[in-house]
């Protein structure tokens, strides 16, 4: 990412896993546009998801299509997006689009994850679909640009390690001269 100019992060990972709440502090804090992923569904998609049935990739094909379209009009001036990205394949099509985009994985076990998904209410995404999508995950390989923040802690201590994930280092400048002796 370069440092002169604003971020461009989909903020990825497994339903539950906290995208929305993390994607949304991540843009504010960055002053970078904020894009719900699930707001870019066709209607087919969540009437699937909400019967139960997992989305194939054909199914997800305009789905990415459309954020690789947002993430492609947000190149310059920055942006954060929510998508599971959870196939390799799914995140090279919207790198193509957007080639400095940063992906920022939320991590969590099975277990947490699907406590959280019983928790929920009013969402599209019945609990029962996670086991599908973690078959799906393929982890950040080592030549994606990205990072994986673990979800253990609080939203507001993972909010504050997606940050750090995404923000360059502060520039240190040359060493301090070491006093003589």
């Amino acid at each position: 990412m370069s440092r002169n100019s604003a971020p461009l992060v989909v903020v990825m990972g497994v339903s539950g896993s906290g995208k929305t709440t993390v994607g949304r502090s991540l843009a504010q804090s960055l002053g970078v546009p904020y894009a719900e992923g699930d707001d870019f569904h066709p209607e087919a998609n969540v009437a699937k998801m909400r019967s139960g049935q997992p989305l194939n990739d054909e199914d997800r094909r305009p789905w990415l299509e459309e954020i690789a379209r947002w993430l492609a009009d947000h190149a310059d001036s920055g942006g954060v997006v929510t998508c599971s990205a959870l196939k390799r394949r799914y995140r090279d099509r919207l790198s193509s689009a957007a080639p400095r985009v940063f992906f920022l994985h939320l991590d969590g076990s099975p277990e947490l994850i699907a406590a959280r998904l019983s928790a929920r209410r009013g969402h599209f995404m019945p609990p029962e679909l996670l086991r599908t999508q973690y078959a799906d995950l393929e982890p950040l390989g080592e030549d994606e640009a990205g990072a994986a923040v673990p979800i253990d802690g609080t939203p507001e201590e993972t909010a504050a390690l997606a940050h750090a994930a995404v923000s360059p280092p502060a520039e240190t400048g040359p060493p301090a001269p070491r006093d003589a002796e």
